[in-house]
């Protein structure tokens, strides 16, 4: 049996057949009834078509067998883009999902989206931008001054030193920065990051880079993932808290090449109620419907402490675009509900 309009040419990881024959099956599901004549006749689901252009590392960690799955059931396909090919000869698509950088598929992106505003593309390339420069991945927290009687969302005092290491001192000096400071890369492309704790190790960091004011937090960190309006919120360890009095016993710069995993999770780990107890619902909800707004993003989530000793005062320390959702309880489920409805609403 072949399907009218059936989509060829792609080159991936399912070969041509496969999935002609995986398209066919998702059809074959009966989703939906109609009476004709008294009688129940199903009717096909329509399938819905997500092409993929992401790093294999990304394709094996979200890819998953079981998201794979379910989204069979649900009618929806995930289909490899071919960067080798031009976009706009493939598909069709009614999403197109993406994490890769460059500014050759950015252009792809950017033209393919102006030729096909049907298209759903998750997300938009410059939006994307702007949240991979620290620089300015935190400006739209900062300026939204959010406070209410949930609590205080704030960002951390920060720096940006782009060259020429033995400036370092001065430049934070002047700023009148606290040690310890964390210092990351500016292009928010690697999660490594080191901890500063004297004037005088600050110049064996390599820039360019953003210092940020070390923040003491009990030692666990909120990763806040947002899939278009869902939200959901684990536990992770993080750096330890940093005592004042033995910042001259520790002089150095420390290293970390990740400092949140899958294996630091700290849900369930028997924690102090007043570090473990999760930021307020309702503050995390209206935090992630400005960024939405503001960022123009549908997928990222927050890094987010509360500062230690208080109750609601609360620190974005990161943002990242499409993150590791294969580590988010229940991404599978979160994430086709989201795909599908992009297409219930268009």
């Amino acid at each position: 049996m072949k399907m009218k309009g059936e989509i060829v040419g792609y080159k991936g990881v399912v070969e041509e057949e496969e999935r002609r024959e995986e398209m066919e099956e998702i059809v074959a599901v009966p989703k939906k009834y109609a009476v004709v004549g008294g009688f129940p006749q199903t009717q096909p689901m329509k399938v819905v078509v997500v092409g993929y252009a992401l790093t294999s590392k990304k394709t094996k960690s979200f890819l998953q067998p079981k998201l794979q799955g379910l989204a069979r059931n649900k009618g929806i396909l995930f289909v490899a883009i071919d960067e080798s090919r031009p976009l706009a000869d493939q598909g069709p698509f009614d999403i197109v999902l993406h994490k890769l950088t460059g500014k050759k598929w950015q252009s792809i992106l950017e033209d393919y989206r102006m030729k096909h505003p049907d298209v759903t593309v998750l997300d938009p390339p410059d939006a994307i931008k702007h949240v991979y420069n620290r620089q300015s991945m935190l400006q739209d927290v900062a300026a939204l001054k959010l406070s209410d009687a949930y609590g205080k969302v704030c960002v951390p005092r920060q720096l940006v030193i782009e060259d020429d290491p033995s400036s370092i001192p001065a430049a934070v000096s002047k700023a009148q920065l606290r040690l310890p400071l964390v210092a990351k890369p500016l292009v928010a492309k690697s999660h490594e990051l080191s901890l500063a704790y004297d004037a005088l190790s600050l110049q064996k960091l390599e820039p360019p880079l953003v210092l940020q004011e070390f923040i003491n937090h009990g030692g666990v960190m909120f990763k806040v993932y947002i899939v278009g309006e869902a939200i959901t919120v684990v536990r992770r360890f993080s750096l330890p808290d940093v005592c004042r009095r033995e910042l001259s016993k520790n002089a150095g710069v420390f290293r970390f090449p990740r400092v949140s995993c899958a294996a630091a999770s700290a849900d369930n780990a028997d924690l102090d109620p007043r570090v473990a107890e999760l930021p307020p619902r309702p503050l995390l909800e209206r935090l992630a419907r400005e960024l939405r707004r503001r960022l123009g993003l549908r997928l990222f989530n927050l890094d987010i402490i509360r500062e230690h000793g208080t109750k609601d005062r609360y620190y974005v320390i990161d943002i990242n675009y499409f993150p590791g959702y294969g580590k988010m309880p229940e991404y599978e489920h979160v994430f086709t509900d989201f795909l599908l409805s992009l297409v219930k609403h268009k």
